[in-house]
């Protein structure tokens, strides 16, 4: 993916529209709408560290305003703030934020911690070694959560795969259904449960 080359369409000195009437009979003349066509001079591309940069600031600018409306919610769910990006390798204009972390009890399982995630792709999530399995590329944001825990060898968080298969508690592109879920997640009681479910 080194072959995908970015440029900066907001630095490029946008040349003085021509008269409304020339546009017309040129439409008029030839039966299509002149686009504003790009010449090599004119464009600067980005490094992929620029890209990268980029996404980070607006993943984390997501991430910010994801949590602000989780603890708005109610004053008895509170979820600390813990966001940090990532882009993926050869892609820097994709990528994944943290926003939170935090433990709830399942059906099965007493203590789980979990970690919450946006993605501006859509994927389906593998293994440890991919991840991010048929990435979808398009302008659909992914909510997830995973169950985690620590590796007692390096001491680094790694996919609780016990809880589930793949660690998965949660995967949707819907930022409502996201909300309902970290909230289920993190309600302490079955009455704010109920509460949550019939939203």
């Amino acid at each position: 993916m080194s072959n995908l080359r970015y440029f900066d369409a907001a630095a490029v000195n946008k040349p003085a529209p021509s008269p409304k009437a020339a546009v017309h009979t040129e439409f008029l003349r030839t039966g299509r709408i002149n686009r504003q066509q790009w010449s090599a001079e004119e464009k600067r591309y980005l490094t992929h560290q620029e890209v990268a940069a980029r996404t980070g600031r607006k993943l984390e600018a997501a991430g910010a305003k994801t949590h602000e409306r989780i603890n708005g919610f109610h004053a008895s769910i509170r979820f600390p703030k813990l966001i940090f990006h990532r882009t993926l390798s050869g892609r820097p204009h994709l990528g994944y934020c943290h926003v939170t972390t935090a433990r709830t009890k399942l059906a099965k399982f007493d203590d789980v911690r979990w970690s919450f995630y946006i993605a501006n792709f859509v994927s389906d999530i593998g293994d440890d070694e991919h991840f991010f399995e048929k990435i979808r590329l398009g302008y659909a944001r992914m909510y997830f959560a995973v169950a985690t825990a620590p590796d007692t060898e390096d001491g680094k968080l790694t996919l609780n795969r016990t809880v589930r298969e793949n660690g998965l508690l949660f995967r949707t592109v819907d930022p409502k259904e996201a909300l309902k879920n970290v909230l289920l997640l993190g309600a302490r009681n079955e009455q704010l449960r109920k509460i949550i479910t019939s939203l």
